[in-house]
């Protein structure tokens, strides 16, 4: 069990972190499945989430028949974004596994034996258990930091002094490492209703506290309102946990390690043994399968081997939905002389329905440069996201996200708690976008003919 202690009094700052894409809660779709301008965190790109609910819908009704999902634009265009918006819909614990097509070549294992792997951490085994939890609205948090053991420069969570309460209890905890870094992870702050399992220490964000919660949270960030519970806040409670196939895998390898199994090495006798073992729990009704969603970015990146892997793992009776991204037109498939639409083969892009992501429009720039600052707790003046606005449509999405966090910096370092347009300004002259970086070396290449590594 984790080890968590009840204290008595501490002061507490609140202390927010989120992942990019940590603000998404769905697709934004009304039940017509058609995709509202702002909703669930998503801006614009209303063609390709409509048709991404299309596919979710599919597959709530059963009917996905070994389809997925192609998503096609230029970068920074939100098709992460969206393929964890699917995740979303289907279900808040529904499992989400991120992949580049490029990864596969930089690993230990097989180029199949790393798609087995991404495809099992994408399908998840629901349990009911009865588990002792902290459950409550979180009234104060406070993270503690510490540096980290590999970078001197960098701090890690260490602790956390968390208060929770209910509408019966109020209660203050010291939690260990484990669970700060997640709370950080989920972007917890004061307002929040969380619960968390004390055997394993898992954290879930349930939501926001209803009198706590923003009209503007819950209709542009899709923030859902919940009651605060009642009764105490540590208790004993049926709750719901997803594990994936994967997991059971490697729980099973380490159990054999003393067979002589490296802790990668996964055979099919263990998938088989692990896959028995799920089945007979669903079959006796202990278990429910969770199918989730696989997203392969760079697609074209992929080799004629990996495709073919892909294609036949379609067809099995339990398959996560796969998405793929790719900004490429024409493209030869990596491992033969072919070229083919996207870099993809036609056999497998025959079965993917395709969607098209676009550049986003100067409104919708702004709107997500909005939400950045928000979900990154920095606070803007109109100015300055105005400013960022104009970078970003000149420029690109990217560039003008990547410059909240170092204006932030310098905002604190020159007193100043809002970033302001002449921060933006300052951080601009010394971090330059992809275009601006290329057109300086073309310019030198061309003013010293003489130094040839600048002419790769």
């Amino acid at each position: 069990m984790v080890e968590i202690k009840e204290i008595t009094e501490t002061s507490t700052d609140e202390e927010v972190a989120s992942g990019a894409h940590s603000h998404i809660a769905g697709l934004g779709l009304d039940e017509n499945l058609k995709a509202k301008p702002v909703g669930d965190g998503l801006v614009g790109q209303e063609e390709a989430r409509e048709a991404a609910g299309i596919i979710v819908e599919m597959v709530k009704e059963g009917r996905r028949a070994g389809h997925g999902l192609l998503l096609v634009g230029p970068p920074g265009t939100g098709k992460t974004a969206i393929a964890y918006g699917m995740a979303k819909e289907l279900g808040e614990d529904v499992p989400f596994v991120s992949i580049s097509g490029s990864e596969i070549y930089g690993t230990n294992l097989s180029k199949t034996e790393f798609l087995q792997q991404a495809i099992r951490r994408a399908i998840g085994v629901e349990i009911t258990e009865t588990r002792e939890v902290i459950e409550g609205k979180v009234e104060s948090l406070e993270i503690e930091r510490t540096k980290h053991p590999l970078s001197p420069y960098m701090e890690m969570p260490s602790g956390a002094i968390l208060e929770v309460s209910t509408q019966d209890d109020r209660r203050k905890f010291k939690v260990p490492e484990e669970i700060a870094v997640q709370l950080v992870q989920a972007g917890v702050r004061e307002g929040d209703v969380i619960q968390i399992d004390l055997e394993s220490g898992r954290v879930t964000k349930l939501g926001r506290a209803e009198e706590e919660l923003e009209k503007e949270e819950e209709e542009i960030l899709g923030v859902r309102a919940v009651e605060v519970p009642e009764g105490p806040v540590q208790k004993k409670k049926e709750i719901r946990r997803v594990v994936t196939l994967h997991d059971l895998d490697m729980a099973n390898v380490r159990a054999g390690r003393l067979l002589g199994f490296r802790e990668e090495e996964i055979t099919d006798e263990i998938r088989e043994k692990v896959d028995e073992q799920v089945q007979k729990m669903v079959d006796e009704g202990e278990a429910n399968l969770v199918p989730g969603v696989l997203f392969i970015d760079e697609a074209h990146m992929l080799d004629i081997e990996a495709f073919a892997f892909l294609n036949r793992s379609l067809e099995e009776e339990i398959a996560p939905i796969l998405v793929m991204a790719t900004n490429r037109a024409m493209a030869k498939v990596r491992g033969t002389d072919e070229e083919a639409p996207h870099g993809i083969p036609g056999d497998l892009l025959d079965r993917l329905l395709i969607a098209r992501t676009r550049p986003f429009k100067r409104e919708e720039i702004r709107e997500i440069i909005g939400i950045r600052a928000r979900v990154q707790d920095i606070e803007l003046t109109d100015e300055a996201h105005e400013y960022l606005t104009d970078l970003g449509e000149e420029k690109s999405l990217r560039y003008a996200t990547r410059l909240l966090e170092p204006a932030r910096i310098v905002a604190e370092k020159e007193g100043d708690d809002v970033v302001d347009k002449k921060h933006v300004e300052r951080v601009e002259e010394v971090f330059t976008d992809v275009s601006d970086s290329v057109e300086y070396m073309e310019k030198m290449r061309r003013e010293l003919p003489t130094m040839k590594y600048l002419t790769g």
